[in-house]
C-alpha cells in the first residue's frame, strides 16, 4: 500500500492539531464560565394530597422565587351533616433559609381574595422573598371551592363573625402550625387581601390571645354583611348603621387586649371602596382604646416619575409613642395589592410595596 504523500501527511497532521487546540480551548472556556446555581429543592409533600398538585400547577409562574423551603399540606375537616367525609383544606407554609431563632419563627398568615388560590397570592404579593429578608414563616390557606364557589372567605357570615364557620378552621390551623413548626407564639400576625382582609380581622378578634397585629389590605367593615348579596352592599357602600359593632367583641370580653392594624386602601377601589377603610379606622381606634379625635401622625409621598410608586398618605395613631393604628390611602391604586406582581390578577406593580409595610408595622408588636 503506498504511503500518503507529504503534502497530504501534512494536512493530516494540521487536522489533528487543529481539533486538538478547539478541545483545548472549549475546556478553558467552559472552566472560566460561572456555574449556575442550582435552584433550591421544594420538599416532597404528600405527592398525591390536592396541596400538592395545586403547587406544582403554579409553581413554574412563581418568579422570582425565595431560597426558602416552600410546603404543600393539608388539615382533614370534621365532617359535617350533609357533607362527604375526607374533606380537606390545602395550605402552603414558607420558612426562610437561616436557622430558625431561638423562640421560633414569627409567623404571618396570608389569607386570599376571591378568585385566587393560595399560591397565586404568594406569587402575586412577593410575600415570600419579603419574610425571607426580614425573618418571617409565612402560612397560606386556601379556601375549599366546596365551601365558596369563588373560593371567597365568608367573613360576612353571622356565624363566622361569631367564631365559628370558617373562624374556627383557621384558629385550629394556625394552632396546628404553630405546635408542628415551633412558631414564636407571641409573633403571630393575621393579613389578608379584600375578602381576605375581611377574614383577617374576623380571626384576630374572635382569637386576639392567637394573633398579635392585623394587615387588612381593601377590606371590608366589620360586623355587617351576613349574606353574600349583604357582603356585596357593604364593600360597595360600607355600613355605618355597624360601624359600632366593634362595641360587641368589646362587651364579649372584660379584658380584650390591643388589637394594633394596618389598614392599605386605593383610592380607585370600586370593589371594596374607600367608604370601608374609614369605618375600619374608626372601628380599629374604638378596639384599641384611642379616642375618635385622636390626632394622627401624616406623612405624605409624592409619586416617583417613573410610575413605579403611586402617591399616598400614611396616617399613625399612637399611644404612648406605641402605633397602635396605620391608615394607608394610595392614590391611583385599585381594588389590587399595591407593590406586587401585575401578572397575578388583583396584584399592582407600582408602590408603595404593601408586603414590606406590613413587614415592618408587625414587626413593631407582640403579643406579650
Amino acid at each position: 500500500m503506498a504511503k500518503p504523500a507529504p503534502g497530504m501527511r501534512l494536512l493530516r497532521s494540521l487536522t489533528r492539531a487543529a481539533k486538538t487546540q478547539q478541545k483545548l480551548v472549549s475546556r478553558l472556556l467552559a472552566a472560566s464560565k460561572p456555574k449556575a446555581q442550582p435552584k433550591p429543592k421544594r420538599p416532597a409533600a404528600a405527592l398525591r394530597s390536592p396541596a400538592a398538585l395545586e403547587l406544582r400547577k403554579h409553581e413554574r409562574k412563581e418568579t422570582p422565587s425565595a431560597p426558602g423551603k416552600w410546603l404543600a399540606a393539608h388539615i382533614a375537616l370534621p365532617q359535617s351533616p350533609g357533607q362527604a367525609p375526607g374533606r380537606r383544606l390545602a395550605y402552603w407554609l414558607y420558612l426562610p433559609d437561616r436557622p430558625a431563632p431561638a423562640r421560633g419563627w414569627p409567623l404571618i398568615v396570608m389569607l386570599h381574595g376571591c378568585h385566587q388560590s393560595a399560591t397565586q397570592f404568594a406569587q402575586g404579593t412577593r410575600m415570600n422573598l419579603v419574610a425571607e429578608h426580614k425573618g418571617y414563616a409565612v402560612l397560606y390557606p386556601q379556601q375549599l371551592a366546596s365551601a365558596q364557589a369563588q373560593r371567597c372567605w365568608r367573613w360576612y357570615d353571622a356565624a363566622t363573625q361569631q367564631g365559628g364557620g370558617d373562624t374556627a378552621l383557621l384558629a385550629g390551623l394556625v394552632a396546628k402550625v404553630c405546635t408542628q413548626y415551633g412558631v414564636d407564639m407571641r409573633r403571630v400576625y393575621a393579613c389578608g387581601l379584600s375578602a381576605g382582609a375581611g377574614m383577617a380581622a374576623v380571626l384576630a378578634l374572635n382569637h386576639p390571645e392567637l394573633i398579635a397585629a392585623v394587615g387588612l389590605h381593601s377590606g371590608p367593615v366589620f360586623g355587617a354583611g351576613h349574606t353574600p348579596a349583604g357582603a356585596l352592599q357593604v364593600m360597595r357602600h360600607g355600613a355605618l348603621a355597624h360601624a359600632d359593632a366593634i362595641h360587641g367583641v368589646l362587651r364579649s370580653r372584660t379584658r380584650f387586649p390591643a388589637m394594633p392594624a394596618l389598614l392599605i386602601q386605593g383610592e380607585e377601589d370600586h370593589v371594596v371602596r374607600p367608604v370601608n377603610q374609614q369605618q375600619l379606622t374608626r372601628q380599629w381606634l374604638l378596639l384599641n382604646g384611642l379616642p375618635l379625635s385622636s390626632r394622627a401622625t401624616l406623612t405624605s409621598k409624592e409619586a416617583t416619575r417613573s410610575g413605579s410608586r403611586h402617591a399616598h398618605t400614611v396616617r399613625d395613631y399612637a399611644s404612648d409613642r406605641k402605633v397602635l393604628l396605620r391608615v394607608a390611602s394610595i392614590a391611583g391604586l385599585g381594588h389590587a395589592w399595591s407593590g406586587g406582581d401585575p401578572d397575578v390578577p388583583f396584584h399592582a406593580a407600582p408602590g408603595p410595596d404593601a408586603s414590606r409595610m406590613m413587614a415592618a408595622f408587625f414587626a413593631l408588636h407582640r403579643r406579650w
